[in-house]
């Protein structure tokens, strides 16, 4: 088709296409435990010093002082977690999860990789090796248990089952009706990318007109406090971890993470749609919230300076959470490296393996053995259980 028979139905047609992408998604894996285990992947690189920020540490202010919101007991500032470290104010419920010692923030940690690419980096995290894999690390890890009774190993919530969860295992598929529904910020976002074009921009935008978008959303302006499907999707693993004859493993991923430019007002959203989400998860699991263990994980950290856009680009070391009622939480495990001490003069130093993270949860709360552990994460002899993860 030649590119001026462009139509707005066409265009709207490939707005709805590109939907795929997506924003959450849900996987859950059956197992013969009691105990409940759900990853969640922070698609897109977290900025940890943003989101467990080390108010501490005397070299932050000069690196990044207009990302670094007010301190502990100023309106609208940090929740204080132990007088070096303070969590993001759009993190409430975690904070609250914190003072109750079900949320334990991981500092300083990093893959097992050096690579800035979020698509090598996300295959690295996900498969658990140097390379992609056909088989995730979380898949492993189910397999590696007492298989459970039933014709489904899994099932997965969403339009997408990530890397983390594919694998040898049958995996079964279903969408609710209202996740194929994209959020107004997905079709502001590729009004924008298309701005420039003669073509497509003003296709998009008067298809978009059309079905009743304002101009604050085709300019990027509008505010969208229901955004994110993450809290939904969230609680609906919650119920179903939580049913006596439901699945034992989930995992979920949110995107939104890549906060390239006007960080601090981009934040928010991830930020808050994670903090509600682990809520609802929680509500969900009832009772079952102290058989739970959460790892909650990222591709990568971002620069420890920020960038001439009020934004930071791919770093390396950032924050991982752990929560849950099984967790030995209520304080921030880390290393510090100190930001003196920048990774190639631009990043947090990782002084932590998120594999070391993950073989201490599997180990420790789904009771794997050693020699599983090495299946799991193959060539992984150097990064040792992490141990204080877990209650005694």
């Amino acid at each position: 088709m030649h590119p001026s028979f462009i139509t707005r139905r066409s265009a709207l047609l490939g707005l709805a296409s590109a939907f795929t992408l997506g924003r959450a998604s849900l996987a859950l894996a059956a197992a013969s435990t009691d105990a409940r285990f759900v990853v969640v992947i922070m698609r897109g690189a977290l900025d940890g010093l943003a989101a467990v920020v080390p108010y501490g540490d005397p070299a932050l202010a000069a690196l990044r002082g207009p990302l670094v919101p007010p301190p502990p007991g100023a309106e609208g500032g940090l929740a204080d977690l132990g007088g070096f470290y303070g969590l993001h104010p759009s993190m409430p419920e975690m904070a609250a999860m914190y003072r109750a010692g079900e949320l334990l923030p991981v500092h300083a940690v990093a893959g097992h990789y050096r690579s800035r690419s979020h698509f090598e980096a996300q295959d690295c995290m996900e498969s658990g090796a140097d390379h992609r894999m056909t088989s995730g690390w979380l898949n492993r890890a189910v397999l590696a248990m007492p298989k459970p009774p039933g014709p489904e190993a899994a099932l997965a919530v969403g339009l997408t089952t990530p890397l983390l969860m594919q694998g040898p295992a049958t995996i079964a598929a279903y969408a609710p009706p209202s996740f194929a529904k994209p959020d107004a910020d997905l079709y502001a976002r590729i009004a924008a990318l298309n701005h420039a074009d003669p073509i497509t921009g003003p296709a998009i935008a008067e298809g978009m007109r059309d079905r009743g978008f304002s101009g604050a959303t085709l300019m990027g302006t509008a505010r969208q406090p229901n955004a994110y499907a993450f809290p939904a999707l969230a609680a609906m693993a919650g119920k179903l971890l939580a049913s006596p004859t439901g699945p034992r493993v989930a995992a979920l991923e949110l995107g939104g993470w890549d906060t390239h430019a006007d960080q601090m007002r981009r934040l928010h959203g991830p930020l808050s749609a994670l903090d509600q989400g682990l809520a609802a998860l929680k509500l969900g699991l009832g009772d079952q919230w102290s058989r739970t263990a959460v790892l909650v994980m990222t591709e990568f950290g971002r620069t420890a300076r920020i960038n001439g856009t009020a934004g930071t680009d791919h770093g390396t070391g950032t924050v991982a959470f752990v929560a849950g009622g099984q967790v030995a939480g209520g304080r921030v495990m880390a290393n510090w490296p100190g930001l003196g001490n920048l990774f190639e003069d631009r990043d947090l130093q990782p002084t932590a393996d998120l594999r070391s993270v993950a073989k201490g949860l599997l180990g420790g709360h789904l009771g794997l053995p050693a020699a599983a552990l090495a299946s799991v994460f193959p060539g992984s002899s150097d990064a040792r259980p992490t141990a204080g993860l877990l209650r005694v």
